[in-house]
């Protein structure tokens, strides 16, 4: 709950390595919220940057009041960040989650509190274009948010959306009673419900810096995000094991009638072997598709804290 003298708006920023970006980040940020007509802050969150990242922090919270600054014990990875920063928002009526990386432009916002105006409890920045990005990580973007909103059942994540959005007070309460261990941002802001509308706009490149997120990376993030969003893949590998299972049943039956009208030569032994690498890579996949939801239990059943805080040092500034 927000403090009897908090600001009416928060803006939430995870940054890992982000030292060349942060103070045109805060220039723009600061440009972009002169004119709401309401008291705001900003939570930077470093989450463990290896770089002088916190040094940075500090300095624009000395400069200016509006910054207050959360510094995690270690790297506990983006997702949970975004959780901290939220958790220590003093927001009386929104709260704003952006990146410090500039491709979500600040100048934004104020399109975003004008929507949100008009009475939505979210209101999500949706990308027209994305600068600065190979084809072919636009295309698995493309095809991974296709999937989610396939697999997503009654629970549909809006296409071409990141975490850039604004939240009403009501819906960053509800959003920060969901407190599991492997946390999909994306999936969870579009669980809890609520009024929502799109703003559109184009996404920027990088301003300076380089990207955390590798191929590799971004595979693995997707699984995540599939893994804690829907049961779907223990669905799919119910399906194909019981039409592999079909298969093979129909496959025995036409083995029977032949050998019992023409007789059965010798099978040849790379068939039988091809046969058995598949059914062993099906079995396979399928376990690992079971583990991984078997891992995530795990976790979640050790009900560790999401985040150890080294430091808080918050905003000085009111709702005044």
């Amino acid at each position: 709950m927000p403090e009897p003298d908090a600001p009416a708006l928060s803006v939430v920023v995870p940054a890992y390595n982000e030292q060349e970006v942060l103070p045109e980040f805060h220039r723009r940020l600061a440009s972009a919220l002169e004119g709401i007509g309401m008291a705001w802050e900003v939570v930077y969150v470093n989450d463990g940057s290896r770089d002088t990242t916190l040094a940075v922090m500090s300095g624009l919270q000395a400069a200016d009041p509006r910054v207050a600054v959360v510094n995690l014990s270690r790297n506990f990875g983006k997702e949970i960040a975004l959780t901290a920063g939220l958790d220590h928002a003093r927001a009386a009526e929104a709260v704003v989650v952006i990146d410090a990386d500039l491709q979500d432009p600040p100048e934004v916002i104020p399109a975003l509190i004008a929507t949100w105006r008009e009475g939505f409890d979210v209101v999500y920045a949706q990308r027209n274009t994305r600068e600065g990005e190979s084809w072919v990580k636009k295309a698995t973007a493309h095809g991974f948010y296709r999937v989610m909103q396939r697999l997503g059942g009654k629970v549909q994540l809006p296409p071409d959306t990141g975490d850039f959005r604004l939240l009403s007070r009501r819906a960053l309460d509800a959003l920060l009673k969901l407190r599991e261990q492997h946390r999909f941002m994306k999936g969870l802001f579009a669980w809890i419900g609520f009024p929502a509308k799109a703003v559109r706009y184009d996404r920027a490149a990088r301003a300076a810096g380089t990207t955390k997120w590798n191929y590799w990376k971004l595979w693995n993030f997707s699984l995540e995000g599939i893994t804690s969003f829907t049961v779907a893949p223990l669905k799919v590998a119910t399906y194909v094991g019981l039409f592999t299972a079909i298969g093979a049943v129909l496959y025995l039956t036409q083995l029977l009638v032949r050998t019992f009208f023409f007789g059965n030569p010798v099978a040849g032994y790379p068939s039988l072997l091809a046969v058995v690498l598949f059914l062993g890579g099906v079995q396979m996949m399928m376990l690992g598709i079971i583990g991984e939801y078997l891992g995530r239990i795990f976790n979640e059943t050790k009900q560790r804290p999401l985040y150890f805080t080294e430091r808080y040092v918050p905003s000085r500034v009111s709702a005044e």
